[in-house]
């Protein structure tokens, strides 16, 4: 309920400003694609818990967005994406063993996002601050384990290993994301810089009263560039 709760309420504000300012205030019809590419340091959240170290991994992809409205100095947007994202985990093993291992998983992500910016008109050069929020829904395309080559974690009785040799239940992602950053807007394009975070609201594995984890969710930070130029102004 509360995971319903959070994405009806942020696909709710997004349309109040479409529409309910859009009834008020200066209208826009502003739309620019483009691409968009960067790094995700990315974790698992798993119950029972698993010690861990960021995992960097890629991601880049399309991107394109609809400016429609002016509220004051607000300027309010949707902004879709279809990206290629890496996540996983690497885990921290202090065991003296030299041991090693991660999980990459290769996703297609695609976010839906409430676009707001602050400072310069998208129709004017200049700096303007800006927020992105929204759901995302990911697609799990591969998955690799990486372990050294003297991996044996039955040395370990006291860390999980439920996740070993065992591949992802579910390849159907979904969660929230949130960023902020900085857009500069030039005769050429908009190039913008973002810090990003994704809270995953779905488990890789199963959950259920008998299974060995009961959370096992997507979490990263990412930091990404994007260049965008307008198709209407």
């Amino acid at each position: 309920m509360n995971k319903l709760l959070a994405s009806a309420l942020i696909i709710f504000g997004s349309l109040w400003c479409q529409q309910s300012y859009g009834q008020l205030f200066d209208q826009r019809k502003n739309l620019s694609i483009g691409f968009n590419g960067g790094v995700n340091m990315s974790s698992m959240d798993f119950n029972p818990k698993v010690q861990q170290k960021g995992l960097l991994g890629n991601s880049f992809g399309f991107t394109a967005r609809y400016m429609s409205e002016k509220y004051f100095k607000m300027m309010c947007g949707l902004q879709a994406e279809i990206n290629y994202s890496q996540r996983g985990w690497e885990e921290k093993i202090d065991d003296g063993s030299g041991d090693t291992y991660s999980r990459v998983l290769n996703y297609v992500e695609i976010p839906l996002l409430a676009h707001l910016a602050f400072g310069k008109d998208s129709n004017e050069k200049g700096v303007k601050f800006f927020l992105n929020l929204g759901p995302s829904v990911s697609f799990l395309l591969s998955e690799k384990e990486n372990q050294s080559e003297t991996w044996d974690p039955t040395n370990r009785p006291n860390s999980p290993t439920g996740q070993y040799g065992v591949v992802a239940d579910k390849s159907f992602d979904y969660g929230l994301t949130g960023g902020a950053g900085l857009e500069l807007s030039t005769k050429i394009g908009h190039f913008l810089i973002e810090g990003r975070y994704y809270f995953g609201l779905s488990d890789i594995y199963k959950s259920g009263a008998k299974d060995y984890f009961s959370r096992s969710a997507n979490t990263y930070y990412g930091a990404r560039f994007s260049y965008l130029f307008d198709l209407t102004k």
